[in-house]
């Protein structure tokens, strides 16, 4: 297993796909669909929407009950490859987008070969936060009993929730004015955008783990005008639909501090939380798996960074997530798979699809029994 997991993980990892070249997403999508393909059988459904493409498979003839979601698309770019190689050395896989997320892939691929009822979705966008293919997705979660995400994990822990995403920009209004002759006949949109910065931040509950934080702003025009308007962005965190509402409701009703300043935000929630009531049945069945076999006891995490698999749990379907290799380095020069990983936990993915699909309901959500 070990020798074909190698070969098709860096046969996905020489084929570049950052997100936004849609160019090279499509070129993915067929090394992707070849590879899925050759493991399980059978060819996928090329999905193409808003330019970007995206792979389903069907399995077996039975109805659909278990989806196994991931993507194909990476952060980097074209050329990557050329400073950064796809290697094997001591136990360790690099390369462009092996951690985050293709050894999942091929893990997904494995795990579900020969299985009749699973739905495998490869989409194309994940890293842009789905644009294209989260109406997909969530199609396929609410026609699935549970959804088992791919994404990787560093230290091997299942990730149980992850924060909701929201993102907003706020755009202040003020008055031009030369900053020399008369300044107090402007209305500074500057001032007013620390102001309002201010109150975005403060909006943040560290007990609640929801995290507020202004992040790109800009104001003005040149060095010797009043700006007369200004714009910052805003990335949230909350683990909760009631905290992620709450500070949504806070975010629309923001006012302008100085005299004559205008504020309007526009944004809003981008992925829901997953949360731990989600992917708690999922975590214990994966549990007791594993002490069946010998295996050791599977950890978990709460993570702050989000995936599909926030959609999958938005629409009410039980979610696990970090099901993918372990290693670490997401996003970043030393980014890595331990390749020793693969092979346990694909079986151990494979042993979690198997006991969900032999569940009696097959139109009900799993019993975890």
């Amino acid at each position: 297993m070990m020798r074909d997991m190698l070969a098709d993980a860096r046969t996905l990892i020489e084929c570049e796909s950052p997100s936004a070249d849609l160019a090279a997403v499509a070129r993915s999508a067929e090394v992707v669909a070849r590879v899925g393909t050759a493991r399980l059988g059978a060819a996928p459904e090329r999905i193409v929407l808003e330019g970007r493409t995206h792979l389903r498979w069907r399995l077996g003839t039975g109805p659909s009950r278990v989806l196994l979601l991931g993507h194909h698309d990476t952060v980097w770019p074209v050329g990557t490859l050329a400073g950064h190689p796809c290697t094997v050395e001591d136990g360790v896989l690099r390369g462009p987008g092996c951690f985050d997320m293709k050894a999942g892939l091929v893990m997904a691929f494995h795990a579900a070969a020969g299985l009749d009822g699973v739905t495998l979705l490869v989409t194309g966008d994940e890293e842009i936060g789905s644009p294209s293919s989260r109406g997909l997705i969530e199609r396929e979660a609410r026609a699935a009993t549970a959804a088992l995400v791919l994404e990787a994990s560093a230290g091997g822990a299942l990730k149980t929730e992850r924060k909701g995403v929201s993102l907003y920009e706020v755009r202040v209004t003020g008055r031009a004015a030369h900053a020399g002759l008369e300044p107090d006949r402007g209305v500074n949109a500057t001032l007013e955008l620390a102001r309002q910065a201010l109150a975005v931040s403060a909006l943040a509950d560290r007990e609640a783990g929801t995290t507020v934080t202004p992040t790109v702003a800009r104001a003005g025009t040149t060095t010797n005008t009043v700006p007369a308007e200004g714009a910052f962005a805003v990335d949230v965190r909350a683990g909760t639909v009631a905290e992620q509402r709450r500070v949504d409701r806070a975010m629309r009703a923001l006012r302008p501090v100085l005299p004559g300043a205008g504020v309007e935000t526009t944004g809003g929630p981008n992925r829901p939380p997953l949360e731990a009531a989600a992917s708690a049945p999922l975590f214990e069945l994966l549990c007791r798996i594993a002490a069946d076999r010998g295996l050791p006891e599977p950890t978990r995490a709460a993570v702050g960074g989000a995936s599909d698999g926030n959609f999958t749990a938005g629409v009410g379907t039980p979610t696990l997530d970090g099901l993918g290799a372990v290693g670490g380095g997401a996003h970043a020069a030393d980014e890595h798979v331990l390749v020793e990983e693969m092979p346990p936990r694909t079986v151990l993915l494979r042993a979690l699809a198997e006991r969900l699909l032999a569940d009696s309901l097959a139109t009900a959500r799993p019993t975890m029994s």
